[in-house]
């Protein structure tokens, strides 16, 4: 029913750009807020990015300045501007949607997961 694809990883070499794309879909209530998270090996998994329905955005302090958060409300679809991206960027990035399941409950579901790699 519910379903969050992820798209856009690849390789890149540092100083470049990706785009990274996920739909949600399934919910006949619209889609709350949306948001990329990250995991290094041996590392935890970190919020990136953040955005409310109403277009606020947060982001992770170690992404300001570098990467923008946006979101097509009709399309139900979250965008991950990635510039100037660093070796330390590498990680898969996972897109989270809170996506109301009835009038009265949210529940958060999880994309499969896209492999970022900065790399010369």
């Amino acid at each position: 029913q519910v379903q969050v694809v992820e798209s856009g990883g690849g390789l890149v070499q540092p100083g470049g750009s990706l785009r990274l794309s996920c739909a949600a879909s399934g919910s006949g209530f619209g889609i709350n807020t949306m948001g990329w998270y990250r995991q290094a090996p041996g590392k935890q998994r970190e919020l990136v990015a953040t955005i409310t329905a109403g277009g606020s955005t947060n982001y992770a302090d170690s992404v300001k300045g570098r990467f923008t958060i946006s979101r097509d409300n009709a399309k139900n679809t979250v965008y991950l501007q990635m510039n100037s991206l660093k070796p330390e960027d590498t990680a898969v990035y996972y897109c989270n949607a809170a996506i109301p399941v009835s009038q009265r409950a949210t529940r958060n579901y999880w994309g499969q997961g896209t492999q970022v790699t900065v790399s010369s």
